[in-house]
């Protein structure tokens, strides 16, 4: 009888235990959501829950942004915003969510900014009906510290390691440019070195508009477009370019500067098909002929052999010889 009164106890310490630490479930109605800041070091994002029956989406909105800016006094974090900016409201226009900001905002710190931008993105990229954001500070839309604007982004263009903004991966990535008749498509092997803060995805298409380093072979994108965003989900990775894609100025046929894009970035064991987006809409042909809202996958019918390759560097190393 003693054992059996002491097995009782342990038994109800462990169900009181469990009941403790586990979670709460959500009451009909309730949705969660993680509101995003930083951890007391201000080096990483500290998720936190927060339940809601809000179902409107500016409520909703309002809602997430005012729990943004003012952390609870029961959780051990640190706004993501600095108290020096000010916020000064949103707009949403389809899919994209506008956020204002005063000039202070891009005064902040580097490390700081960045890991703002992500809390800022990861928290209210949960509303459902909003895709992208877009933050502004002042009258200008944020720029990165190289002076290129940022554009929309997503959730998925921060990878989860965004606690160290000073870290750096180098990647092996394999690019597809043209040759000078723009016919063809040739492999450039090309060894990077990015923030990994930045997807690879991202960082192909940005390499892609710096034009081909090897000789003997052409540009397949104008390095005046801009890309918008870029995510990837199940395989699917989503561009999303502003209309200066459709106005390519190179003298290449219609379905080089696509599959130039394509098959780079099917080069990626992560990404099967690629959906093409021009300021947020598929309903758009490219060069009037090629319809965007269709998934391209890679097409190998485009890419040139290997002694064609070898005959364009030998003309290239040929006629700079001669000049």
């Amino acid at each position: 009888m003693k054992r059996l009164k002491i097995w009782l106890i342990w038994l109800a310490v462990f169900l009181l235990a469990g009941c403790a630490g586990g979670e709460k479930p959500l009451e009909e109605g309730e949705s969660s959501y993680q509101v995003y800041y930083l951890n007391p070091a201000m080096t990483r994002l500290a998720p936190q829950e927060y339940r809601t029956r809000t179902t409107d989406t500016d409520l909703l909105i309002q809602e997430l942004m005012d729990r943004f800016l003012k952390v609870p006094a029961d959780l051990d974090c640190q706004a993501a915003l600095s108290e020096k900016v000010t916020y000064q409201g949103y707009k949403q226009e389809d899919m994209v969510l506008y956020l204002y900001f005063d000039n202070n905002y891009a005064n902040m710190r580097s490390e700081r900014e960045i890991l703002c931008r992500a809390a800022l993105v990861r928290t209210l990229n949960q509303v459902p009906g909003v895709d992208y954001i877009s933050i502004y500070s002042g009258d200008q839309l944020l720029m990165d510290i190289n002076g290129i604007p940022v554009g929309m982004l997503s959730a998925a263009d921060f990878v989860d390691s965004i606690s160290d903004v000073n870290a750096y991966e180098r990647a092996e990535l394999t690019l597809y440019f043209t040759d000078a008749k723009g016919e063809r498509l040739f492999p450039e092997k090309r060894e990077v070195v990015h923030n990994i803060n930045t997807s690879v995805e991202k960082v192909i298409l940005e390499e892609l508009l710096s034009g081909p380093e090897q000789p003997g072979l052409e540009p397949t994108l104008d390095s005046g477009i801009k890309l918008l965003n870029v995510s990837t989900n199940e395989n699917v990775c989503y561009l999303n370019f502003d209309t200066t894609f459709l106005n390519n100025p190179l003298e290449v046929r219609d379905y080089i500067p696509v599959y130039s894009i394509v098959n780079s970035l099917s080069e990626l064991s992560s990404v099967n098909r690629v959906q093409i987006s021009i300021n947020g809409s598929q309903d758009v042909k490219f060069r009037d002929s090629i319809e965007l809202k269709a998934m391209f996958e890679r097409n190998l019918d485009y890419i040139g052999e290997e002694d064609e390759q070898t005959d364009l560097q030998t003309e290239s190393y040929e006629k700079s010889n001669q000049s």
